[in-house]
């Protein structure tokens, strides 16, 4: 039944983010764009995504155990370190400059725009290498 549950609430996200604009790039920039034809209705989105996620979050803290496995999988670190950072600036520089992020790039990939298409690609090239490095064995300095 997992899978079933886990199929719909990918169908569910992606409907959302079709819905909302996020899959179209132009409309991500304009957002990014305060200084020219900003557009402000993404705002909308993350305030509806916030006012969705924060009574979730709060619901699932109060329970014992996730309903379909085992155990919860919650991050808990609260530090900030050099990869978290980089890695956050490393999204936020490729959203800003191709108006993509890795969900709205998966839910457009049907539509075949080349610039989907070189998004995604990079992207999962990008996955690959952490994945590299971080299997890689560290070396005293």
């Amino acid at each position: 039944m997992g899978p079933v549950f886990a199929a719909l609430s990918g169908l569910i996200f992606g409907l959302g983010l079709i819905v909302s604009g996020m899959i179209n790039p132009a409309k991500v920039l304009n957002f990014l764009d305060i200084a020219g034809q900003w557009d402000p209705s993404l705002a909308f989105v993350m305030a509806g995504a916030i006012a969705v996620t924060l009574p979730g979050y709060r619901l699932v803290h109060r329970r014992s155990g996730p309903m379909l496995h085992p155990m919860f999988h919650l991050p808990t670190r609260q530090d900030l370190d050099r990869q978290l950072i980089g890695g956050s600036a490393i999204f936020g520089l490729g959203w800003g400059i191709a108006g993509l992020c890795p969900g709205p790039a998966m839910t457009a990939l049907p539509l075949m725009e080349g610039g989907t298409m070189l998004f995604t690609t990079a992207m999962l090239i990008g996955i690959a290498l952490a994945s590299y490095q971080a299997r890689a064995p560290r070396t005293a300095t």
